[in-house]
């Protein structure tokens, strides 16, 4: 079987269409319907872990992106993969890139008191594996078979 040129032709098949709409709908329904998580008595503690995880959340996504520059790999749809990438944090997870866009959103949630970030946040993940992860997980099959199945039996998906 030969495998097709790229995971994604669409450009509207991204991690920033699949995590950004989402996150916009999600601004403008708190801005309508405003709705807060609970804060106390644990509000600063909050607002420091939403900091800190949207802080871990771009230095992943820094690091995958700088991981998949170093073995000339592209990160933008319709660009063919010809190398899989398995060090640094691909190592840890087979989707760091969507991993940290997941942990930026939630730390924005969590420190800015936007429970609507949250619930759009389980639309975007559940978005994310339909619209992106399964047909890449495709994707690198048919382009790399038995490397690729050994890959994905020893680092999971996300974490």
């Amino acid at each position: 079987m030969r495998p097709q040129p790229s995971a994604h032709t669409s450009a509207w098949r991204t991690a920033e269409v699949v995590f950004g709409l989402p996150f916009l709908t999600a601004l403008a329904l708190q801005w309508l319907v405003p709705l807060g998580l609970p804060r106390a008595p644990f509000g600063l503690v909050l607002v420091v872990v939403g900091v800190l995880l949207s802080v871990a959340g771009v230095v992943v996504i820094i690091l995958g992106r700088r991981e998949l520059a170093a073995y000339g790999q592209p990160t933008d749809p319709g660009y063919p993969t010809r190398r899989l990438v398995t060090t640094g944090v691909y190592g840890r997870s087979r989707n760091p890139l969507y991993l940290g866009a997941a942990g930026v959103l939630a730390g924005i949630a969590l420190a800015g008191n936007l429970a609507w970030v949250i619930v759009m946040l389980a639309l975007s993940i559940v978005l994310c594996q339909v619209w992106l992860i399964t047909p890449e997980e495709r994707y690198l099959t048919a382009s790399f078979g038995e490397e690729y199945r050994r890959y994905t039996a020893t680092v999971r998906r996300w974490i």
